[in-house]
């Protein structure tokens, strides 16, 4: 606990200044935490990130992260979108099976183009969510964390239902609805010192999904590191595990928030 406790601060310490700076710093902070997180994902699945794969996978995900006004720049001197690249990313992938004669596998082009949407969309909202405003990042951040907290104590408190034990063993039915609460809870209080543009039953229900879109997406991510039979996605973070066992919520909540038009 004590681990974890001080590399949490000094996680903090580095995250928070680059957050309410933004602006290019941000932007490239992020490039480098879903860099991070993908090469946790392909090493999973014992796909290198050196690899000429693994490198186009790199070339697919810094597409999908690049801001809307850097896209349209990059399309004056390519002529394709972003969401093209993809395409011809993918053909090369399908190309690069044949050349290998099926040794890099159909499986493993899924793996990581579903790898690269999956990190790539979640940390293109971090960054346009943060471009629309440091307010709706600090809303982001203290649904996740209160949820995350919330559900801990309030499960390890009352927690007598397991939730999902053939993914995640130690959590609760009860620490799921307490994170909720708690996020409610401390979301309502954010909004009565700086209100949102909306209305009060509008918030409340924005509060609740993304409460429970954070612990999908807790799930997920557990459920992908079941499945290649590890503890943590990685190393980074001592006491914490990687990079993607510390955004797995935000990947899901930062696109909810903005698929229901609560970024604006």
């Amino acid at each position: 606990m004590k681990q974890r406790i001080i590399t949490g601060l000094i996680a903090a310490a580095i995250f928070i200044p680059f957050v309410v700076y933004g602006k290019l710093p941000f932007t490239l902070g992020v490039y480098g935490l879903a860099l991070v997180a993908l090469y946790e994902l392909l090493r999973m699945k014992g796909i290198k990130i050196y690899s000429i794969p693994g490198i186009i996978g790199v070339l697919i995900l810094f597409s999908l992260l690049m801001p809307d006004h850097w896209a349209v720049h990059v399309q004056e001197f390519t002529t394709y979108t972003k969401y093209e690249l993809l395409i011809i990313a993918t053909i090369l992938l399908l190309a690069y099976s044949v050349l290998v004669k099926n040794h890099f596998t159909f499986d493993e082009i899924g793996f990581i183009l579903l790898s690269t949407l999956y990190i790539g969309i979640g940390f293109y909202y971090l960054i346009t969510t943060r471009e629309a405003g440091l307010t709706y990042i600090i809303y982001a951040l203290l649904v996740v964390w209160s949820t995350d907290s919330g559900a801990y104590f309030t499960g390890r408190k009352f927690g007598k239902h397991k939730l999902w034990p053939e993914i995640s063993p130690n959590k609760t039915v009860e620490g799921f609805v307490g994170g909720i609460v708690i996020a409610v809870i401390l979301a309502s209080i954010m909004n009565l010192i700086t209100p949102f543009n909306m209305s009060w039953t509008y918030f409340i229900i924005v509060t609740i999904f993304s409460s429970i879109f954070g612990q999908l997406g807790d799930l997920v991510e557990s459920a992908i590191k079941r499945h290649y039979d590890v503890k943590d996605s990685g190393w980074i973070l001592p006491g914490h595990g990687g990079i993607l066992d510390r955004f797995d919520s935000l990947l899901f909540v930062l696109p909810l928030l903005n698929l229901l038009y609560f970024v604006n």
